[in-house]
């Protein structure tokens, strides 16, 4: 880390304050130049503590329904409790869902009141559910059972999305035993339902009108090893799922069938090449830098290698840059549909599994990510700013136009198996947003 200074208005450290980095006295506002060498040192002694957090946090599954698990309560209420006990006080807000044993999500809001009253929130959003963990025995250890190896710590969710949640407990966490005060009101937000589309979460919260103009957050649930992509922009995503049906026959008298599985195969992969040559505008925001149209689930059919299907059944997965509309592809879908079920006397049906359509980017001058940018600068790290074709919850925030930024400092290793964070992460991200709550509004 370079040895630079950063300055900020906040309360003054407190006079005894020691290495260890607890505040033990009353201390009163006034400028403060914050040596960020000094952030870094308070957050590794922190470390010891994240890691435990972290160990016990993921140690409760959390798998979203829609992947065959429980969902996140377990973990929220855990949470809360870990919470209120530092002395942040929680809000739940529940909403209704008869498909986890609860009845009910939960999603938690927490305030850390600022020094500007009246200045717009600044929202650290992290979720809480995960995805399934998939083959455990492509696991080394069991995925529900986090374990320390080295400098890395493994299980389902550590990285998406405990490394945020811990990262951002422990910046509060930070900030309040060191008795500072931020420049404005800091917003905590650890929502349900991200991994399924987040209808439980921040949807829900977004309609109930949380957010106010002017506000602007930080949603740590992408990144690199690097720590320098700030990402403002997000494609729109689209998942339909095809059902070709004919009829089936023994395959020694085609005649007397109608071959799903040929036309079908003809299907998708005509689908994609006309999608691919027409829309193959390109926006060097992104990586990569144009549309992407891949053929993803393929479904069974028949049991036996002489029989010709009567049913093929396949996904196509879109990722549409935000200046192509998903309305005019489906235009498109559903008049190649109609031209094979004319041609090849097949009916064909489909359903969208997904639909998102891509809101505005965050502005590249937007204050968010200037003052990332100068915060990541003065950590030594070099900044680049993109979009990526995942979705994060991030673009529910854009569409009801708060200026939101996706970063962290991750290995990206999300959704897989052995999924893990790199401890030093731990610290480095954690001190980054403690200075990211310091920094002058607006600047």
């Amino acid at each position: 880390m370079k040895g630079s200074w950063c300055t900020m208005n906040c309360s003054r450290w407190p006079e005894n304050w020691e290495n260890n980095g607890i505040g033990r006295s009353t201390v009163s506002q006034g400028e403060l130049t914050m040596n960020l060498q000094e952030i870094m040192r308070t957050a590794e002694s922190f470390q010891s503590e994240i890691v435990n957090f972290l160990l016990e946090f993921c140690a409760i599954p959390a798998v979203n329904p829609s992947f065959g698990g429980t969902g996140e309560f377990k973990r929220a209420v855990w949470l809360a409790d870990y919470l209120n006990n530092q002395g942040i006080p929680v809000e739940i807000k529940e909403v209704p869902d008869e498909a986890v044993p609860e009845g009910r999500r939960l999603n938690l809001i927490a305030y850390i009141s600022g020094r500007e009253a009246s200045a717009p929130t600044l929202w650290l959003v992290a979720h809480l559910d995960t995805v399934a963990p998939g083959d455990k025995s492509s696991w080394a250890s069991d995925p529900f059972t986090p374990v320390v190896k080295g400098e890395r710590i493994y299980g389902r969710g550590v990285e998406d999305n405990g490394q945020a949640v811990a990262c951002i407990t422990f910046a509060v966490k930070m900030l309040k035993q060191l008795g500072l005060v931020p420049e404005r009101k800091v917003g905590l937000l650890f929502v349900s339902d991200e991994e399924a589309g987040s209808d439980k979460g921040l949807k829900h919260l977004v309609r109930e009108g949380l957010f106010k103009p002017g506000d602007e957050a930080l949603v740590p649930d992408s990144g690199t090893p690097d720590g320098g992509f700030l990402e403002i922009a997000e494609k729109s995503i689209l998942w339909c799922k095809f059902n070709v049906q004919g009829k089936e026959c023994h395959a020694s008298n085609p005649l007397a069938g109608i071959n799903a599985g040929w036309i079908g195969s003809l299907l998708a992969v005509d689908m994609i090449k006309f999608l691919r040559g027409k829309y193959c505008h390109r926006d060097a925001l992104f990586n990569p830098p144009f549309s992407t149209f891949e053929l993803t689930q393929k479904f069974g059919n028949v049991g036996s290698p002489n029989v010709i299907p009567g049913e093929d059944v396949f996904v196509v997965d879109f990722r549409v840059l935000p200046s192509i509309g998903l309305a005019e592809i489906i235009e498109d879908i559903e008049r190649l549909l109609s031209k094979y079920e004319y041609e090849y006397g097949v009916r064909i049906k489909y359903e969208t599994l997904q639909r998102l359509d891509a809101p505005k980017p965050t502005p590249v001058a937007a204050p968010i990510v200037k003052k990332l940018s100068g915060i990541l600068k003065e950590f030594g790290v070099s900044s680049r700013i993109g979009g990526i074709g995942g979705g994060t919850c991030a673009a529910f925030l854009r569409e009801a136009g708060i200026p939101a930024v996706v970063w962290s400092t991750i290995e990206e290793t999300a959704h897989q198996p052995n999924e893990y964070v790199v401890i030093d992460n731990l610290v480095k991200d954690t001190a980054i947003m403690l200075a990211l709550m310091m920094a002058q509004n607006g600047a």
